[in-house]
């Protein structure tokens, strides 16, 4: 059974496609394609249907990263086929979890740096980058790898489990 994830943050330009391709590296090079799946969307469909912001694919490619993308908004609907919803800041947490349809779904919700182990626990935000410059996507990168590889530890022991 495969288990899906979707990164969720507010425009899908910025910090959700970014960790959504590092995430899908990570699933690559530990060989769990097929039982991983990630994707990503945004809490508003402002940017719906476009591709991620330039400064984005740039910082993704400079660091050895690939990434075919559209935006689109998340929908409450898609709960019921998720496994994990992982909120890139507060503000999307909240949000997310008010668009829940069940407590079970609601608790899907986790934030991303929350899977960091040497993260601030007093602010797992991952800042939006869109209206700065080149070093705060850089600096979304370093946080978004850093929590990445928490993250496909807790779900690589969930898939492991399944499979037992």
């Amino acid at each position: 059974m495969t288990y899906r994830i979707c990164f969720v943050c507010t425009g899908n330009i910025c910090r959700s496609p970014m960790a959504e391709a590092v995430f899908r590296a990570r699933v690559a090079d530990a060989g769990l394609n097929g039982l991983i799946e990630a994707d990503s969307a945004g809490t508003g469909g402002w940017h719906e249907g476009e591709g991620a912001d330039p400064r984005t694919m740039a910082v993704l490619e400079e660091n050895g990263y690939g990434l075919d993308h559209t935006a689109r908004q998340f929908q409450p609907s898609w709960f019921s086929r998720l496994d994990l919803v992982v909120a890139l800041d507060a503000g999307h947490l909240r949000a997310l979890r008010r668009l829940a349809p069940t407590e079970r779904d609601a608790a899907k919700v986790r934030l991303l740096r929350c899977y960091d182990p040497s993260a601030d626990r007093a602010d797992l935000d991952v800042p939006d980058p869109y209206y700065g410059g080149v070093d705060g996507f850089e600096k979304c990168l370093e946080m978004v790898e850093a929590a990445s590889s928490g993250l496909l530890a807790a779900v690589r022991e969930h898939v492991e489990g399944q499979a037992a």
